[in-house]
């Protein structure tokens, strides 16, 4: 631990997860869709308002970051969502890697938190290996 820390303290965190809460994976949040222009403008002023109090923060030891979460997170109330949605057939036969485990987003997250402030994270994009880009 760096001898400016006080001792037994880590630098304070804070984490932006960027993602909606549809029942399908959102749209990459990096770049903007043509087919909703407002939602793309309101997902980019949250990846700058998170940058800008990166840069604010990140001088008093509090880390900042913008996640973006590309898949639905595999929660009951996920796959209430998608029942009601597209009925028990799809949810019956969820294709693997569509939804993202909960304890894996969890291990991001945690990963973030313990990096050395020497090398933190500002932007960290998650999604199943099976996503389509």
């Amino acid at each position: 631990m760096p001898a400016s820390w006080p001792a037994g303290r880590r630098p304070a965190s804070c984490y932006r997860a960027g993602a909606d809460a549809s029942s399908s994976p959102a749209q990459p949040r990096a770049c903007a869709a043509a087919s909703d222009p407002a939602f793309a403008s309101a997902k980019f002023g949250l990846r700058a308002l998170a940058q800008s109090a990166a840069r604010e923060l990140g001088p008093r030891n509090i880390h900042v970051a913008h996640l973006i979460i590309d898949a639905g997170v595999d929660t009951a109330w996920v796959r209430e969502r998608i029942r009601e949605s597209e009925g028990d057939t799809a949810l019956a036969g969820l294709p693997p890697g569509r939804l993202m485990r909960p304890d894996a987003v969890a291990d991001a997250y945690w990963q973030l938190y313990q990096q050395p402030a020497d090398a933190w994270t500002f932007e960290l994009e998650i999604r199943p290996a099976a996503e389509k880009w």
